[in-house]
């Protein structure tokens, strides 16, 4: 195992901590549930006290994992089944040592960290932490599953885009969770948290907020088509390209991705082919089928 292959190892079990403690520490005590599996693992705690938060959310990872592979046909990496075993055990470590009530007087998190009369903090702070743990945990090449792949399977079989049925799935938890906790203030500081998480995933991929462009030249071009038609559920397109030296003529593809797929994409380019040419750049605004819609006419425009 090389020196870098180790530390992206290292660097999953960061995140999964860096994200274990934005719950422990900011959201769980406080019913805030910033979505994903740990934030419905989190109501279920609250109706089942005996099974803590971690254990619930691997309860619900694993089998969503097998689901994605029955319904996607995808592999899940190694280091992305060693962040959903991990997981479970750094955050209910993490609870036993902090505490999860913020009332009981005893516990650290009742001394030291007790922000029961500022949620606001606990919503920002909070999705700060789980954000920039789950983009350390993509970075280092796992992916964070869990409602990500309900997310997938809306958005394939109720023909929508992938953000909207994020949007949707993530919003459902919310209101489960007000439903569960019967307190109508939690969806404001949880949609907070959840869109300061994002914002933090964002930042610690690269800073970018939009979809990535890849240009893309190999010699197995129909390896790397079925992947991106049949496992992705992604258009691609060919652009005729001539080489300057070679003067060889041959099939370039273009392909627009979300940030979040960028990791996975790139890991399946190196498996069908490692002397593939790559470029990777950001797109600002993408529009089309899949993305953004074409806005109305700037009724404001000068002559």
């Amino acid at each position: 195992m090389t020196l870098k292959n180790l530390l992206s190892w290292v660097g999953v079990a960061v995140g999964v901590t860096v994200m274990s403690l934005g719950f422990v520490l900011f959201t769980n005590p406080y019913k805030i549930i910033p979505g994903g599996v740990y934030g419905l693992g989190r109501v279920l705690h609250h109706l089942i006290p005996s099974i803590q938060t971690g254990t619930f959310g691997f309860m619900l990872d694993v089998p969503l994992m097998i689901l994605n592979i029955i319904i996607f046909g995808a592999s899940m990496g190694s280091k992305t089944i060693f962040a959903a075993v991990i997981s479970p055990f750094i955050m209910n470590g993490l609870t036993s040592f902090f505490g999860e009530n913020p009332a009981d007087g005893t516990s650290i998190i009742s001394t030291a960290f007790n922000f029961s009369d500022n949620l606001l903090v606990c919503a920002v702070f909070g999705g700060l932490l789980i954000g920039a743990g789950v983009g350390i945990i993509i970075r280092s090449g796992a992916t964070s599953g869990g409602t990500d792949i309900i997310s997938m399977i809306v958005s394939r079989y109720c023909k929508m885009k992938f953000s909207s049925a994020m949007a949707i799935v993530e919003s459902t938890i919310v209101v489960v969770g007000m439903l569960v906790f019967r307190d109508w203030k939690l969806p404001l500081y949880s949609l907070i948290s959840i869109y300061v998480s994002a914002k933090a995933i964002d930042f610690v991929l690269d800073g970018a907020t939009y979809e990535k462009l890849l240009f893309i030249i190999s010699d197995k071009k129909e390896e790397l088509k079925h992947f991106i038609l049949h496992e992705m559920s992604r258009g691609g397109t060919y652009i005729k390209s001539s080489g300057m030296y070679t003067d060889t003529n041959r099939d370039m593809i273009f392909l627009v991705i979300s940030r979040k797929e960028i990791a996975q994409v790139k890991s399946k380019i190196r498996k069908i082919d490692d002397k593939a040419f790559v470029v990777v750049v950001d797109a600002h605004e993408t529009y089309g089928d899949g993305f953004k819609k074409f806005e109305a006419d700037d009724q404001t425009t000068t002559e």
